[in-house]
């Protein structure tokens, strides 16, 4: 096939225009990776009273913001033996990990992967004791809610 030839002020129309519309493609594309909203500020209170409302027979919850890969770890004392149930939600991408212990034994571990849907675990407790919640993820920063209630 041949190509007609165009004079050198047509190549460099050409060349700006492709220029300009790969520009616009890179800018697109970084946005669609974005996250629409800033995890660092969201209001935790407010984004767990719709994304996780309390439950009745809660003995342990959470909420807050994973800024960096430390654990945070809540601690509940006198937790009387028995079948409960540990839901969690979180949101800003990624997972975030739920480990629960008592008295220092690993009960569970659980994850959610944070896009807003709940999850949940079955966890039982064999006796009463300090139940020990440590929530983390590699995914940071994000935003996670929790709660284990006694099951019905």
């Amino acid at each position: 096939m041949i190509f007609p030839s165009f004079p050198a002020s047509g190549a460099r129309l050409i060349r700006r225009t492709l220029t300009g519309a790969a520009a616009v493609g890179v800018v697109l594309a970084a946005a669609a990776c974005s996250p629409a909203g800033s995890v660092e500020n969201t209001d935790v209170a407010a984004w767990k009273a719709t994304a996780l409302p309390s439950a009745p027979g809660t003995v342990l919850d959470d909420a807050g913001k994973i800024l960096n890969r430390d654990p945070i770890v809540r601690t509940a004392s006198g937790v009387p033996a028995g079948t409960y149930t540990l839901t969690m939600t979180c949101d800003g991408g990624g997972k975030a990990f739920f480990a629960v212990s008592l008295d220092g034994s690993q009960l569970a571990e659980a994850g959610a992967a944070c896009n807003g849907s709940r999850e949940t675990a079955r966890i039982k407790v064999p006796a009463a004791g300090e139940v020990r919640l440590s929530t983390s993820s590699v995914d940071a920063p994000l935003i996670y809610a929790y709660h284990l209630a006694a099951s019905e």
